[in-house]
């Protein structure tokens, strides 16, 4: 049974989505603050966060930033909570390392949804290659594994997608529209700069192997063997 942590202050909030979980299936753990969010993820060693913003003492960006630089959590599946009209916190919490947010209120059936698809992206890449190689970057799919020049590169299961999808249909361009529906598996049309701020990331972590990934102005993004 997949584990949730949820980190909220609001007992209310917490309430609410802590059954909605449970009736789908899922075990739930909870935190009300940035300092005890931190310990459970460490000794929970939960499937997804879903981590508020606005928390008391450390707030949820801290936390998630937190989170990513520790080596027991850098590769859990976060989903940041936000306020509607905090559009800097989403940007942010995109930059930090956040797969994916939901702003509120929000509908539980939408975050309900939003877990089970985040957790599929951790279980298999949606491109078909099992293994594949350019140049000194290496991609190892049934290990869930990337290495530039040799040297294991720590991906979040949807930056993990991310690069496999585009490695997969390398040399052709795929739109953000594209890239959102195939990886994040969203319909409805949502901010594309989601896409932009994971592809910046991981241009970051592959470093000099980020020269495969090509950005077509106005359009997306492309894989490039060369």
């Amino acid at each position: 049974m997949p584990k949730i942590l949820v980190v909220d202050d609001e007992p209310d909030a917490v309430e609410l989505v802590e059954f909605n979980l449970r009736g789908a299936g899922f075990d739930v753990v909870t935190a009300a603050d940035g300092a005890e969010a931190i310990r459970k993820a460490r000794s929970s060693t939960p499937d997804c966060i879903l981590l508020d913003v606005m928390l008391p003492e450390l707030d949820g960006l801290e936390v998630c930033k937190l989170l990513r630089r520790d080596p027991t959590t850098a590769a859990v599946p976060i989903i940041m909570l936000t306020a509607k009209a905090a559009e800097i916190d989403r940007v942010l919490g995109l930059e930090l390392g956040a797969d994916d947010y939901v702003t509120k209120p929000f509908s539980p059936r939408e975050l309900v949804l939003r877990v089970k698809g985040l957790l599929r992206r951790g279980q298999a890449g949606p491109a078909k290659l099992e293994q594949f190689r350019a140049g000194e970057l290496a991609i190892d799919v049934s290990r869930h594994l990337v290495t530039v020049a040799g040297k294991c590169v720590e991906l979040t299961a949807t930056e993990f997608n991310l690069l496999t999808l585009l490695a997969e249909r390398r040399g052709r361009v795929q739109s953000r529209d594209q890239l959102l529906k195939d990886v994040w598996e969203y319909d409805s049309l949502i901010d594309t700069r989601t896409v932009d701020t994971h592809m910046r990331r991981l241009r970051e972590k592959l470093g000099r192997a980020a020269r495969h990934l090509d950005t077509v102005r106005g359009v997306g993004y492309r894989f490039v063997e060369g």
